[in-house]
């Protein structure tokens, strides 16, 4: 590969996933301290940014298997319904998010039990205090954003050691399989996300991605994006766009002068009548000159094919940062924020 900027090792990041996901299956199988299944009617899943998505992957995966909701909330706020039958998992890599620690700090005032995830910090020392769950993450990992794995596999082994979620470590095991061969393709120059980020060059992507799997993994693509190659990026749910958005491409005409692209993340598990609605996108994009970019998912199951997309749209931020002369680590402006809102 090409030297690129890197100043704080993105790339071995990525490429350190699969083996990520081992370490952290094999560190979560017994967390201290959870509830018997008997005693949660609900599951609340809270975090931000990097730490975010652990939540998103976790009602993707657990929650088509589970007999209990899962619910996402990202924010400072915690829902009213949270009680002392909640199990609320509280995912924090540095610890110090204040939204999570906010919402965090009421689900356990109104009695739910708290797994947190975290390297340390004060998430950490509150789940000392309230004597919760913890399970602490390899904090020489970069960013949050490095850390899918490592935040995410220690709640869905939590899942199933409570006996909420079964076959979990058997599904891992083939993602992690999934992932190195991923990884070898990238390496061996069978580099599909590379040229998906020359084809992208210097437009404005607007990802789409069908189903659960898609939808996170085109939320995480747009992040990784944003944060990677500082460019903007979009993303929508298929088939929601059919309602809505499609009829603003088609009103457009001509769309060659938006410097536009369209990605769309495709999956196995997807319902059958997704494929013609992504193909009718197709064809609306060729009429207005709009690039489209299909990018397949690899794997057994659904979890090894969403975090197949996750890595291939990881690597292909990388690239689009690469091709952007971006260094992908550091984000002044997020550092700017977090210093403006401690004043």
């Amino acid at each position: 590969m090409t030297h690129r900027i890197d100043s704080l090792g993105m790339q071995e990041a990525t490429f350190a996933l699969p083996n990520q996901i081992e370490q952290s299956m094999v560190g979560s199988i017994e967390i201290d301290g959870l509830p018997n299944s008997n005693d949660i009617d609900q599951v609340l899943v809270l975090g931000m940014g990097g730490s975010g998505i652990a939540g998103d992957i976790v009602e993707a995966i657990a929650a088509p298997r589970m007999s209990v909701p899962v619910i996402v909330s990202k924010g400072y706020d915690c829902p009213s319904f949270v009680s002392r039958r909640t199990l609320v998992m509280a995912v924090s890599f540095s610890g110090e998010t204040e939204e999570t620690l906010h919402a965090a700090s009421i689900a356990h005032d109104q009695g739910a039990r708290i797994v947190a995830v975290t390297c340390g910090g004060s998430l950490a020392e509150m789940a000392r205090q309230w004597k919760a769950s913890l399970h602490l993450v390899d904090s020489t990992i970069p960013m949050p954003r490095c850390a899918v794995g490592a935040i995410s596999v220690p709640l869905l082994m939590a899942l199933e050691s409570i006996g909420l979620l079964s076959g979990i470590e058997t599904d891992i095991w083939a993602c992690v399989e999934t992932l190195q061969n991923r990884c070898e393709s990238i390496r061996t120059g069978q580099n599909t996300p590379r040229e998906a980020a020359q084809k992208i060059g210097d437009d404005i992507p607007v990802i789409y991605g069908g189903g659960r799997l898609g939808v996170v993994a085109a939320v995480r693509l747009k992040n990784q994006i944003n944060e990677n190659a500082k460019t903007p990026a979009f993303f929508n749910a298929m088939p929601e766009i059919c309602h809505n958005e499609i009829a603003g491409w088609g009103a457009t005409g001509d769309a060659s002068h938006q410097n536009i692209s369209t990605v769309h993340l495709r999956h196995d598990f997807e319902n059958p009548r997704l494929a013609p609605r992504f193909e009718f996108d197709e064809a609306v994009a060729a009429s207005g000159q709009r690039k489209v970019t299909t990018i397949r998912a690899q794997g057994q199951n659904p979890l090894a094919q969403l975090f197949d997309l996750i890595l291939s749209g990881d690597q292909m931020s990388l690239e689009l940062a690469d091709l952007h002369g971006q260094d992908p680590g550091p984000i002044d402006v997020l550092t700017e924020l977090k210093h403006r809102l401690s004043e």
